[in-house]
């Protein structure tokens, strides 16, 4: 059985996610989305938010789960959950710049492979940052997200 798993904050999960999300699930037995929780980050929405955001967004994904990654090592999650794989996916070669380090260290720490997939042109442009502070300055980012993550944006901004 292929094991991988998704990391990230989700802070929103966006179509960007969700279609690298989609395009694992069909390359993989089970794909864990691993929601993060990073001390040096702001968040929009706290954890638990975004657990049920992008559980309810993927809930049309065989083989898809949606886990709280913890604290920790990404490949030790990996290792606790039996993954093999990380999945990450790149908008540009400065996404790879900054992920190709971080999946040697994870293969040198646990035997843990990355799996890298471009991102569909039209989503290249996307990050969970750029969507919330066109949000926050009125901007319609319906085209961009999940229809309960806008639902969840417009709740906060009223």
């Amino acid at each position: 059985m292929r094991r991988a798993v998704c990391p990230g904050s989700f802070d929103p999960i966006h179509n960007g996610h969700v279609e690298v999300i989609a395009r694992a699930a069909s390359l993989f037995d089970e794909v864990i989305v691993a929601v993060s929780t990073n001390p040096a980050k702001n968040y929009r929405f706290d954890l638990e938010e975004r657990l049920a955001s992008a559980r309810e967004t993927l809930t049309y994904l065989r083989g898809v789960s949606v886990l709280p990654m913890g604290e920790g090592l990404l490949a030790e999650f990996c290792r606790s959950h039996g993954a093999n794989l990380i999945v990450k996916g790149l908008r540009s070669s400065q996404d790879f710049d900054y992920e190709l380090p971080m999946a040697t260290m994870n293969r040198q720490l646990t035997g843990v492979e990355t799996v890298f997939i471009p991102a569909e042109n039209s989503y290249t442009h996307l990050s969970s940052t750029l969507l919330k502070e066109v949000a926050s300055l009125g901007g319609d980012i319906s085209p961009f997200v999940p229809k309960g993550v806008l639902k969840r944006l417009n709740r906060q901004s009223s």
